[in-house]
């Protein structure tokens, strides 16, 4: 009754909505708790991993809601552990292209976790998404659940992407769980100088197919990018001169307003003004970090 109360929904092995991916594991879940509309969700669909380091950079940030919400655009429901950083930002991307997201929890359903992450809990199940646990309702998310979890992720998905993380981090697990379970494994090849580049620069020398663009991942599941509003003609941006420099700053890193006005020698007050107008442009945005950085798309 409890469960029920708080719209969780337990599916067995035996139920025909638990993933058939993830029911060929060898240590597959005995239950899953499901919070969410799963009669809206398809568990049986193509799901994707998306995973990555807590402490991403903004380069991170930028690629993984970039790829999700492309590979959401193209009917892949993205999957992902709800951590702060790479894996909250796959969420999101999926979120934006109205996609279906499911977060795999290493504890309870009902209690949000990380905390700083409740507003994304609440728009995934308010836009159809789902999330997953093995772990029994009123559970506390404990550091060594979370390997647990990712065998989940990885499980249920066709392929895992890394984007950033450490040599030993969590992501790092989840792809070698991956490898193991026969999955897919991708990665984003990162700066040498990066400390989140260890992780995907060797999963890439050890075999993972390297992604520079989405169509390298939908290659490899033998899918096709679908065209999004083709028809629509495409709006040439004129710059001016101090627009064009402060984008061609921008292209290499995001920067701050006064790391601008040094490296460009353009007025602190011309280029405030620069600013505001590529944003209302759609050209530049602000990063988590609040520095400014180009759209992506």
């Amino acid at each position: 009754k409890e469960i029920n109360g708080k719209g969780i929904v337990v599916l067995s092995r035996q139920d025909k909505k638990y993933p058939h991916l993830l029911k060929e594991i060898s240590d597959a879940p005995i239950c899953l708790y499901v919070k969410g509309d799963l009669d809206s969700v398809d568990l049986n669909k193509l799901h994707f991993a998306v995973v990555g380091t807590r402490m991403a950079t903004s380069y991170g940030v930028q690629i993984a809601r970039l790829l999700a919400r492309e590979l959401a655009e193209s009917g892949v429901s993205i999957v992902s552990g709800m951590a702060l950083g790479i894996d909250s930002q796959a969420h999101y991307g999926c979120l934006e292209a109205k996609g279906t997201t499911i977060a795999i929890l290493g504890g309870g359903v009902d209690i949000v976790y990380p905390p700083q992450n409740k507003q994304l809990y609440d728009q995934i199940l308010n836009n159809k998404g789902l999330i997953m646990s093995e772990f029994p309702p009123g559970m506390t998310a404990l550091k060594g659940l979370f390997i647990a979890r990712n065998r989940i992720v990885s499980g249920m998905s066709k392929g895992v992407l890394v984007v950033e993380g450490a040599q030993n981090s969590g992501a790092m697990v989840t792809a070698r769980i991956a490898a193991e379970q026969g999955r897919d494994v991708f990665a984003v090849p990162q700066s040498i100088t990066s400390p989140v580049s260890k992780g995907p620069n060797l999963l890439i020398r050890e075999g993972a197919t390297l992604v520079t663009s989405v169509d390298d991942i939908l290659e490899e599941l033998n899918l096709q990018r679908l065209a999004i509003n083709t028809a629509a003609p495409k709006i040439q941006i004129i710059l001016s001169e101090e627009e064009e420099a402060i984008v061609t700053l921008l292209s290499k890193e995001p920067k701050q307003t006064d790391e601008i006005v040094r490296e460009t020698e353009i007025a602190p007050r011309v280029v405030l003004q620069t600013l505001s107008t590529l944003e209302i442009k759609s050209v530049l945005e602000k990063n988590l970090e609040g520095k400014y950085q180009v759209r992506l798309s």
